[in-house]
């Protein structure tokens, strides 16, 4: 399986999201030979490989289906999961914020259904890499099988392990905390983190933003920004332009920090939030 995201024209073994009629998303494996069946009609393998991508095909039942490179969005929304994922815009808004990108070195805890990891893996490219801690052996093998799918397995280094018990990086670049309480693992967060690199963590509640807040405070991480992303989407209609009916509205709040280094001069304290 290939997820080419370069090519101009389909191939055997591709990636591939379909389009239907009402927007209609399916993801497929292309394997010349086979059929892809749904209620609107049939299509063949053979008869999308081989195509330009972003061609417009229809099944034997004359229903059209358009055939696209899935972006990364595409792959974390149609990911099989057991558990709440975080949303692609959520998961922009961190990787922008601490400059996760190609040659960075990334932890995060835990790691679910392996939607983060997924992206990632995806950003850190051939010279990065992620490290993931869960304590769930069928979540972690979930990931891993989605992750598999998608040829990005080699990037993550997967460990089954309590992160109460420390972690077996250090000098991480970003350190990702997707756990029931995060505020109890910052000093390993922090044994893990390089100086100056960053620290982020998603919670549901304010009561948990509070706790985290005062750990990273008490743990000399600085520079500390709490937020909520909303996500509204609306009709492309010219004539009728107006909000759709539904909307990603929260999610979580992300909380981030740096580490700082504090000296061994009794007057030298991390800066308050007022100070910088």
């Amino acid at each position: 399986m290939t997820w080419n995201l370069h090519t101009t024209h389909i191939q055997d073994g591709d990636l591939v999201l379909l389009v239907g009629q009402r927007h209609k998303h399916y993801i497929i494996t292309l394997k010349a030979g086979m059929d892809f069946q749904t209620h609107r009609g049939v299509l063949k393998h053979d008869e999308i490989i081989g195509q330009l991508w972003g061609t417009k095909l229809q099944s034997h039942m004359g229903n059209p289906f358009y055939v696209f490179q899935p972006s990364l969005a595409d792959v974390l929304r149609e990911m099989p999961r057991n558990t709440q994922i975080l949303y692609p815009k959520d998961i922009g808004f961190i990787f922008i914020t601490t400059g996760v990108g190609p040659g960075s070195r990334v932890l995060e805890a835990g790691t679910g259904s392996g939607s983060l990891t997924t992206a990632l893996a995806y950003s850190v490219g051939d010279t990065g890499q992620v490290y993931s801690y869960e304590v769930r052996k069928p979540m972690q093998k979930l990931a891993q099988k989605n992750l598999k799918r998608l040829g990005l397995q080699e990037r993550v280094d997967f460990k089954l392990r309590d992160i109460e018990e420390g972690f077996d990086e250090t000098d991480i670049d970003m350190l990702f905390l997707d756990v029931q309480a995060p505020h109890d693992y910052i000093p390993q967060a922090r044994a893990a983190i390089r100086p100056g690199g960053f620290f982020a963590s998603l919670v549901p509640t304010f009561n948990q933003v509070e706790k985290l807040l005062l750990a990273l405070n008490q743990h000399n991480f600085a520079f500390i920004e709490t937020c909520e992303i909303m996500l509204r989407y609306y009709k492309p209609q010219p004539a009728r332009l107006r909000p759709t009916d539904r909307m990603i509205a929260h999610t979580g709040f992300l909380v981030f920090g740096r580490r700082v280094e504090v000296s061994e001069t009794p007057d030298e304290t991390p800066p308050t939030q007022e100070e910088i």
